[in-house]
């Protein structure tokens, strides 16, 4: 059966769609969930029954609250060290002083990834592990259905309050009695942000209508985005939050009622990386402290120790039973028991007996072999202790024996607790590998048929032969089809644990099975038809089929070898290491095939050369075509007539043998500049050293002197407006960055009042959407009004200078010799390698993917999120407004790939344009095997 090229593609979409969406089931786990919120509520567990007849315990309802009032102060990105480190006691001395001598008691919590703002309130309120997933859904944040500490404390007529990020708002809708929003995502605002937090604290401070406050202070966080965790305004806002929270705990302590006290809770959601962003699981972003302070505490003595570690999830279940509430049903978090150290040993062993019923009730929902977890034993070993403890305490038993067999049976209940959340926390990195392998085979068999059907679809006819029935694979095809349904059944009986693709019916499952085997016949088809046609004689023998060279093998090797590579976490994560080799041996091939070209190829005939030189002359000076650059590369474009070794004389050939050393030298440069990846962020690097305020009279001369040669180096092909708003867009970017206290400039010797930037970031923006107005029209004009292919390659040239005017503006300072290299290598690749050595389309565009994703890793972006600079998203905006900010974010992370994809076309454009002039201006053919092969590989 024949297929045009065009339905071919479509169905392998499809398919593809179905591999990728089971793999993507399988790799993101389904979370641990209990029972819907709506009947969460039930009757609380009792003690454990005594044992003896006739013993029953009195103790059958949910504790009493310990506390009356309680406020929650949230500091967005408030990593652990800037509370117990040095920056701690320098700017929130009145926190430290509680910390230290005070009655408080603290830990440092730590968060699991994806370190972003909605997973985590979730995990602070549900007491559940929020999957990768949450990531996606973080922009846009759905009411939470789970179980939560907010929805329990409103069914119980707590009244809350809250002010500040309004993601609470969304994911708590109608839970609270009053509140004010303010938007999270403008990072640019570290100010006002908090003042419309702060402002409603005097009022709501003074007043006794309300039960839980919870205040989210998002200054920080944009503070660390910005400038990242060594600014200078880290040092105020800190201060600030330590003012604020000497004002909460000083009006808290003076309203306190004789029968319960009130409680302070401070925490982060988040931290903050070395950079200032989050969502990996660096040291910096998933540390945070968690103080608790509260009169019913004892006033600390002594030398202050290291805080303990917890949980961030311990959070829910501790605030729960602090508020008198059920926990939370999907919580896997431990009761932090210091908090509840205060109280009577029976009090004590019933909150731990609560949360460690949760907990095995949890287990009993999700885990079909329950009963032989660990966990479930040591509880139930617990749970009877604690019966004979009951049993001890109401026959009236005093002594010793009951305080040490208490203090026992709470031992056994905090080891049961441990490894409960612990069984419950593995479940949610759990993979469905079943599922993963079955999207994994689909995606695998569609890709390999799709290079196969490339000859095909790119010829003339462009149909494929799609074999539905060869007799040769029938009993090949029912074969498969038997043996991956028995696999099936093998992994469903035996699995452990719940498995997607099991769970779907049988017949979807078989069906499955038999588009595996039919996409396995259709390869094993094809790969016999091209050994089959490979048999037949040539219909020109006299034209041998080309042989591969170095770099031929270098594309292919790099290519499966990087594809393979992707299949091992470690390389996923240090996946710079791969595309910086790659690079570096390109580099040293291309030495390779320059040396040869100009040393070891003989000289072609030197009349044909004279004549071909001085037609290419006439050609420079033809109106028709002194727009393509070849008045400016003249020499690179009579190469395509005569041999490497005639061109390549004098000073231009010894350029051309440096280029790659040069290259090399660049890309050396340049990995030294942003540490990425995870084994080795956290080491120091030469942007670190820059970005440094001692350092910042160094950081403005560089930042200048990579935006004079980022002119020069793009100014060259652009027409005189364009160059005019080139050069005013770049200065625009150089006072952009000097409003935002990035660099100075050299007559500032005082200090300098930081602003947003607003008016000089749009000053910029008006530039480049006058430059790429300008390389558009000429685009349209090429393709409308005229068939001139010098002014199509010329509006795409001035496209790419307005994209890259715009990604100097949301580059950092430290970041714009980046965009100075790649200029540089792009220039430098195409003048003195890509032309002389004719390479065809084909391997000019696998080399632009290469260095396209080097210089992604260059500007110090990684597979994490934690990497993504948010800030370039908000250059130029008074607000948040989410279409300009997601395209800016975009375009700032992804600026390296993007340039060198543009600058390919341009160099395709270019050379299409260079042929057509070749053809209208010589008389004879020059090189049509050359021409053909360049043809060949654009279409």
């Amino acid at each position: 059966m024949r297929l045009r090229s065009g339905v071919f593609a479509s169905s392998c979409l499809l398919v593809q769609a179905l591999g990728v969406t089971l793999f993507l089931r399988g790799f993101f786990p389904v979370p641990v969930r209990s029972l819907p919120r709506r009947e969460a509520r039930a009757d609380s567990p009792a003690e454990p029954a005594p044992p003896g007849p006739g013993m029953v315990s009195n103790w059958t309802k949910i504790p009493a609250p310990l506390f009356n009032k309680v406020v929650i102060v949230l500091i967005d990105a408030l990593r652990d060290d800037f509370v117990f480190g040095s920056k701690g006691k320098q700017f929130m001395p009145y926190t430290t002083q509680v910390v230290e001598k005070g009655t408080s008691y603290s830990f440092i919590a730590e968060a699991k990834p994806p370190t972003v703002t909605m997973p985590r309130i979730k995990a602070l309120m549900t007491g559940s592990i929020p999957g990768f997933i949450d990531v996606v859904v973080n922009l846009n944040s759905p009411a939470l259905l789970d179980d939560n500490l907010i929805w329990q404390a409103k069914a119980a007529g707590k009244r809350i309050i809250f002010y500040g990020d309004d993601t609470w708002v969304k994911l708590f809708p109608k839970h609270f009695m009053e509140y004010d929003g303010t938007t999270s995502f403008f990072v640019s605002d570290f100010t006002e942000v908090d003042d419309n937090v702060t402002r409603h604290l005097d009022r709501v401070l003074k007043r006794e209508d309300w039960d839980i406050l919870i205040l989210h202070y998002l200054g920080l966080d944009h503070i660390g985005h910005i400038s990242g965790p060594n600014s200078p305004l880290v040092g105020p806002k800190l201060r600030e939050m330590d003012n604020i929270l000497k004002k909460i705990h000083i009006s808290l302590l003076s309203k306190e009622e004789a029968s319960l006290p009130n409680l302070l809770v401070v925490c982060g959601d988040h931290g903050m990386s070395e950079t200032g962003s989050h969502g990996g699981s660096s040291e910096g972003e998933v540390h945070t402290p968690l103080l608790f302070i509260s009169s019913a505490f004892e006033k600390r003595s002594g030398p202050l120790t290291q805080p303990e570690r917890v949980q961030q999830t311990d959070l829910a279940s501790t605030l729960a039973v602090g508020l008198g509430l059920p926990i939370s049903r999907n919580s896997v978090g431990n009761l932090i028991l210091p908090v509840v150290g205060g109280k009577t040993m029976r009090e004590q062993l019933r909150f731990v007996h609560l949360n460690g019923f949760q907990l095995s009730r949890l287990l009993q929902e999700n885990t079909p072999a329950y009963e032989k977890d660990p966990g479930y034993e040591h509880f139930k070993i617990a749970e009877k202790s604690h019966g004979n403890w009951i049993k001890l305490y109401l026959e009236g038993n005093n002594s010793e024996i009951l305080l040490n067999l208490g203090k026992k049976v709470l031992k056994q209940y905090l080891e049961a607790l441990k490894t409960l959340s612990s069984s419950l926390s593995k479940q949610v990195a759990q993979y469905d590998m079943y599922s993963m392998m079955v999207g994994t085979v689909i995606i695998m068999e569609v890709l390999l048929l799709l290079l196969l059907s490339v000859p095909k679809a790119l010829s003339k006819r462009a149909e494929f032969e799609v074999p539905l029935s060869p007799p040769l694979f029938s009993l090949l095809f029912y074969l498969m089809c038997l043996m991956l349904c028995a696999v099936h059944v093998i992994v469903c009986t035996s699995a452990e644990s719940l498995c997607y693709f099991c769970s779907m019916s049988w017949l979807t499952a078989v069906g499955v099975m038999m588009l595996i085997s039919a996409l396995m016949c259709g390869i094993l088809s094809a790969i016999a038809k091209i050994f089959e046609n490979s048999r037949l004689p040539l219909k020109n023998p006299g034209v041998s089929s080309s042989s591969w060279s170095e770099i031929d093998v270098l594309i292919l090797a790099g290519t499966i070898g990087h594809v393979l590579s992707l299949g091992a976490s470690s390389f996923i994560e240090e996946e710079h290491q791969t595309w910086y080799f790659l690079i570096n041996t390109l580099c040293l091939v291309l030495c390779q095939e320059l040396c040869r070209n100009n040393f070891l190829l003989k000289e072609c005939d030197p009349q044909h050369s004279t004549n071909v030189k001085q037609n290419f002359d006439s050609l420079g000076e033809t109106s028709d075509c002194k727009n393509i650059d070849i008045p400016a590369a003249s020499s690179s474009k009579l190469d395509k007539a005569t041999s490497s070794s005639e061109f390549m004389k004098g000073s231009h050939k010894w350029i051309s043998l440096a280029t790659p050393w040069v290259i090399l030298i660049c890309c050396r440069l340049l990995r030294s500049l942003n540490q990425t990846g995870v084994q080795w962020a956290h080491r120091p690097d030469f942007g670190h050293w820059l970005t440094s305020s001692e350092h910042k009279p160094e950081l403005s001369f560089l930042a200048a002197v990579s935006l004079l040669m980022i002119f020069f180096l793009v100014q060259r092909r652009c027409s005189l407006v364009s160059k005019i708003a080139m050069a005013l867009g770049l200065l625009g970017v150089y006072s952009y960055r000097a409003a935002v206290g990035n660099v100075i400039f050299p007559w500032q010797h005082g200090g300098k009042d930081i602003s947003k930037g607003i008016t000089e970031a749009r000053f910029v923006y008006v530039f480049v959407l006058g430059i790429v107005f300008t390389g558009t029209k000429d685009l349209l004009k090429s393709q409308v009004i005229s068939a001139d292919s010098s002014m199509k390659s010329t509006g795409l040239w001035e496209v790419y200078s307005g994209l890259v005017l715009l990604a100097a503006l949301l580059f950092r300072p430290h970041n714009l010799p980046v965009l100075v290299f790649c200029l540089l290598i792009q220039t430098m690749m195409t003048k003195y390698i890509w032309r002389p050595l004719k390479f065809d389309a084909a391997q000019i565009t696998i080399m632009h993917y290469w260095f396209g994703q080097a210089f992604f890793y260059f500007q110090g972006n990684s597979n994490g999120i934690a990497t993504v600079d948010v800030s370039a998203g908000f250059v130029g905006l008074e607000s948040y407004v989410e279409i300009p900010a997601i395209f800016l974010t975009a375009f700032a992370t992804y600026a390296g790939p993007f340039l060198w994809a543009i600058h390919l076309l341009c160099y395709l454009s270019s050379e299409v344009s260079s042929m057509f002039c070749l053809k209208t201006f010589f008389s004879e053919p020059i090189e049509s095997e050359n021409q053909e092969r360049l043809f060949k590989g654009i279409e």
